[in-house]
Order: C-alpha cells, then structure tokens, then sequence
C-alpha cells in the first residue's frame, strides 16, 4: 500500500504535456505534443523536416482536425539516424526520418526492444545511388578507390554513406574491414578530419560532400551513382503511436506531400528556406534539392526502393550491425496511400526528371537550363560576374555537380563533365581521341 502511495504522488508530479503523442486533461480539451527527429543538414529529408518545419504546413494540418485537441509538435534536430532511432525506440521520438541503411537500423532495435517501428514514406531518393559520395583533399593524390589501400577513411558506419563505401570498395577488390582505417565518424567531424590532413578520405552522405566541394575543400573520388543501386531517405513511426493516433500520422503525410509539391514548383525558394534554417549555402542545397538535383522527392514507397532495402540487410549484417530484418514487415504504406487517395498511385508512378545543365544567375528567382554542358559553358564563359552557380551532370552517371568542380572531356567538339576521376577515365578509355581537359580550357574551347 506504501508503495502505491508513493507511486500515486510521483504521478500526480508528472507534467500535464508530456512527449510520445500523450494528451494532457486541458480546462476545454486536451493538449496532445508530437516528437518530430529529423536531420536538418541531411537536406533530402527536408519534406518530412527542415522545410516542413519552415512552412508550418504540418502545423496547419493538426489544426485541421477539429478532433478537441490542442497540437503541438516538437521538433528535435539530430545530425544523423542513430539518436532518433535511440530516442524512438525509448518512446520519447513518435515520428523520425533517416536513410536507408539506418531505416533498417531502426527496423531491428524496435522489433529487439518490443517498441516497433515502420516506414511510413519516402523523401528524396537516388535510383542510381549519387546522394552518396567519396571525397579527398583538393592535393591529394589518390586517384582510385585502390589507391586507399592502407589509408585512413572517415565515415559513419552504419550509414548510407558507409555501405556506399563497402560496396565500392568490394567492386574494386579492396577489403572494406581490412584494406583501409576506417574511422567512425560523424560527418563534420570527418569533414574537419579531412580539412586538417588526418584522415585520407571521406565517405558521406548529403550535403557533406557538395558542401566540400563548393568551399574547395575537397574533390569527389568516388561518385556513388557508380553501384547503380538505389540510395534513399525516410519517414518512419512508432508502431504504437500509428495505432494510437492514425489521424496524426495522416495529418503529417499529407503535410510532407504539400511539402514535396512546394519544392517541386519553387526550388529555388525552398532551397533558400532550408539554407536560411540550416546555415549551409544555398548553392549547395540547390545541387541535391534543385530541378535537377541529385535527389528527387516523392513520399510514396516506391517497390524499386524497397527491393534495393533488401539488398542493404546483408551490408548491415556482415557488419555485425544488425541480424536479420524482415523488410516486408517494415514497410507499411496503408497511412501514405490513405492520406494522399487518388494521387498515390500517381506518384507511385513518377519518374525523376531528365538530367539536365542548370545555371543560377544572381538575383534570379529561377535557374536556367540549357540543351548541353557545351551551351551551359558558352553561357558561363560570357557572363562571369553574374553567375550565383552552374550545374552539370555527369555524362555517365547523371549526377548534378558544380561545373567548376567537375572533370572535363573534350571528345571532338563535344564537352562532357564527370564527377569522379574514374567516370572520366572510363569514358576516354571507350572513347578514342577524347581526354581530359582543365575547367579553364573547357570554358575557352566553348566561348
């Protein structure tokens, strides 16, 4: 009896509005706090986080309800999926967004612990796999995935970023778990490790990479499009948070698709949205979150995505990460497809739009594009003081990257920019006659 009592008044301690969904006794309804994790500076989550948050669309669709509740969301910020899978499966976190490779992360410590989790959507996806990149110091000398052998490599096992590296590494007959150093970083903690000499080589997701590159910092080694593998982000939901408040979770999906078609129709604003609440330079969430970008968003679950989540189990596996995950389970698309109707099976549909060249002219509200890199040069050559940012895509590959920090071929009269050293290398070794020429020489060779 004793302990109930004390058990009693510890309750009656507890405050009114707590997280994890729960509604508190209001004077004329109840208050009911929702725990968004999300990832700011992962920019190709923005639609389920930074610009969801910046447009306060999820906010108006609780306050559609009309249910006798009051909504509020609190949002938590995290720098990878780790923490808001900690948090998730600890019931303090209702809804969170991450990558694949931690999606099913947090597919195996729900089911481990008995608080399970499901993918409810998607956000921005890369059917070839080029969110993910390798980088090295601007003087480095490493040239290919075989030159890392014995060098030190930052990444952040377990992520996307991470299997990207194994996989390419694999393919190119270096050892992953033996033939480098890995260091399991977190990103801007491998990033000033690359800046400061200390480590060889970065592995990382968005927007490390294009953030590095665009401050020349660093060049791409390795352009992850190379696996062909699809490489995506998204939304995942306590199971019992789902069952408890299914209008929720709808409210927020359909908030996440007003999102996507806002930054489908203004990417040049939604990318200075997210620069404005993350602090990193517009240009750079443009190159991923662009037209054009590396990334397209779509929320629906597309099978292409699921069957690659799949193939990611064995990389996790092999890392002793996780055991078996039954990624059928996972996956539950019932609350998208409810929340979007009709338009769903649209969506489902959907392709990523064509590559194309892109340039953003200071001032502008919009970018312009152009039918070839050559044209997009030409363009570049005769108004250098008024340009914000040029883009190309990789010839081989698709990849947006900065024009200025792209490899160039010159095959005849044709200019074609790469990522990677390797793309390049592969292309004139088919190509006879074609080689690779400085970012200067293509800009002279085009005006």
């Amino acid at each position: 009896m004793k302990h109930k009592a004390v058990a009693a008044s510890f309750l009656l301690l507890l405050p009114l509005t707590a997280c994890g969904g729960t509604a508190a006794a209001g004077g004329d309804g109840s208050t009911v706090t929702v725990t968004v994790g999300y990832q700011s500076k992962t920019i190709n989550t923005v639609t389920a986080g930074t610009l969801l948050r910046s447009l306060g669309l999820f906010e108006k669709e609780l306050g559609a309800l009309h249910d006798g509740h009051t909504y509020k969301v609190d949002w938590q910020d995290y720098a990878t999926g780790a923490p808001i899978t900690a948090q998730m499966t600890a019931g303090k976190i209702d809804i969170g967004s991450m990558g694949d490779f931690p999606l099913l992360i947090n597919a195996a410590r729900g089911k481990q612990l008995g608080r399970p989790t499901h993918l409810v959507s998607v956000t921005g996806y890369n059917l070839r796999g080029g969110l993910n990149t390798i980088v090295t110091a601007l003087d480095s000398r490493i040239d290919s995935l075989a030159d890392l052998k014995g060098k030190k490599v930052s990444t952040s096992i377990g992520s996307a970023a991470d299997g990207t590296l194994v996989r390419a590494l694999r393919r190119a007959g270096v050892d992953p778990d033996k033939g480098i150093g890995k260091l399991n970083q977190q990103p801007a903690v491998g990033a000033s490790a690359l800046s400061a000499g200390s480590v060889d080589a970065l592995s990382q997701f968005v927007a490390w990479p294009g953030l590095l590159a665009y401050q020349g910092k660093a060049k791409a080694l390795y352009d992850g499009a190379q696996l062909d593998l699809p490489t995506f982000h998204g939304v995942t939901v306590r199971e019992d948070f789902a069952e408890k408040r299914p209008a929720v979770l709808e409210a927020f999906l359909k908030a996440q698709a007003k999102t996507t078609d806002y930054l489908d129709a203004h990417p040049v604003s939604a990318a200075e949205k997210v620069a404005e609440a993350t602090g990193l330079p517009a240009e750079v969430v443009y190159l991923y979150n662009g037209a054009h970008g590396i990334s397209t968003f779509d929320p629906a679950v597309k099978p292409r995505l699921v069957s690659a989540l799949k193939q990611d189990v064995s990389i996790l596996r092999s890392a002793k990460l996780t055991g078996d995950v039954d990624v059928d389970a996972f996956v539950d698309d019932r609350y998208v497809r409810k929340a979007l109707g009709a338009a769903y099976a649209e969506r489902l549909a959907a392709s990523p739009p064509p590559a194309a060249s892109e340039v953003w002219t200071k001032g502008a509200r919009q970018t312009r594009t152009f039918k070839s890199p050559r044209e997009l040069l030409g363009h570049l050559a005769g108004h250098k003081a008024g340009i914000r940012a040029a883009y190309v895509p990789d010839a081989t590959t698709g990849t947006l990257w900065f024009a200025d920090r792209a490899v160039w071929v010159a095959d005849g009269e044709r200019l074609l920019p790469f990522v990677a050293p390797a793309t390049a290398k592969a292309y004139t070794a088919g190509h006879p006659g074609a080689h690779v020429i400085t970012y200067a020489d293509a800009l002279r060779r085009a005006s």
